[in-house]
């Protein structure tokens, strides 16, 4: 063990935290949650500790970065202990930062992970993590898009030969597509879900378009008696609910195009986008995707761990951030 403390990757994500350290892989994958006394505003537990827990469930990090500094802070810290179990050394930490972030925001996500003991943190533009932990060959690509829909925004962003050359985001994410189908149970079966239930419910849908005819059964209670009961929800249901946040992450991918030369389109055209992050797991989104933006579309063979990869690919050879081309911020 290094006397100075291991090398981490660390993916702060709105919805998980995962940590890769060097040599070993992805070593923790937990809720980005913190569970509070309702009444004192004492923490009862964080990551997979806080779930389930009576009290109130704080998600303190938003599209990338903190936005409760304070519990942000107490979260790394206690993530960090958790694996790296070196008593008189602190470790080093790579970290995405969304393209849209301004220096007051890097200057704030360091100065908390120098206060949650981080001895040095060097920080990557977050599509390029999520492109080279979904394979995609950025440093000799001239276009790809990266698509990554988290909890509570989708980032989208075109490489071309290791440079982010475009980039936006839009604030719709799994946590909106779990609400639309919140509202469609309602609706259409008269029963009240709760939106663990509505991820759970994508889950089994699967993510292939195909077969048509499937149904997943969903649990909740009576909008009538109040009774719990069981409903099956056709996958085709699963598809409607989700058309208005998907075709506004379609609106954000196509206005990103529009802006780009004519020549980056082209390679587009031929390259095409990879999604990642927990959206991408939705049924029938690559397709739906290739439709709209009339460009290949592939979903990333492990796109919830994506960037955790990409972030680790750089832990692994640190020299790898100097060689993308404007990789370092």
């Amino acid at each position: 063990m290094s006397v100075l403390g291991h090398d981490l990757a660390m993916d702060l994500g709105a919805a998980r935290t995962r940590i890769y350290v060097k040599g070993k892989g992805i070593v923790l994958d937990e809720p980005s949650a913190v569970a509070l006394d309702a009444e004192t505003g004492k923490v009862l537990g964080y990551g997979a500790a806080a779930v389930g827990v009576p009290g109130e469930t704080c998600w303190p990090i938003s599209a990338g970065l903190p936005a409760d500094g304070e519990l942000t802070r107490r979260l790394l810290r206690y993530f960090i202990r958790r694996v790296h179990r070196h008593p008189f050394a602190r470790p080093r930490v790579v970290m995405a930062v969304p393209e849209d972030s301004t220096p007051i925001d890097r200057a704030a996500l360091r100065d908390l992970a120098f206060e949650a003991e981080v001895r040095d943190i060097l920080l990557i533009p977050h599509a390029l993590a999520a492109a080279l932990g979904a394979g995609v060959p950025v440093k000799d690509c001239a276009g790809w898009m990266v698509i990554d829909i988290g909890r509570d925004a989708a980032r989208i962003a075109v490489l071309s030969y290791g440079a982010v050359v475009a980039s936006g985001t839009v604030a719709v994410g799994g946590h909106a597509m779990s609400k639309s189908i919140v509202r469609l149970v309602e609706r259409d079966h008269g029963l009240l879900i709760d939106e663990e239930e509505a991820e759970a419910a994508k889950r089994r849908a699967g993510s292939e378009w195909k077969p048509l005819d499937r149904q997943v059964l969903v649990r909740g209670k009576d909008t009538e008696t109040g009774q719990e009961r069981t409903a099956a929800l056709p996958v085709q249901l699963i598809y409607e609910a989700t058309r208005q946040p998907v075709e506004s992450i379609e609106r954000a991918a196509a206005g990103i195009v529009e802006h780009c030369p004519a020549e980056l389109v082209a390679d587009l055209g031929e390259q095409g986008a990879v999604l990642v992050g927990g959206g991408a797991l939705l049924r029938g989104l690559c397709r739906r995707m290739r439709t709209a933006l009339c460009m290949p579309v592939r979903r990333a063979e492990r796109p919830l761990e994506s960037v955790a990869l990409g972030l680790g690919h750089c832990v692994d050879d640190l020299g790898l951030i100097a060689k993308l081309r404007g990789g370092g911020v």
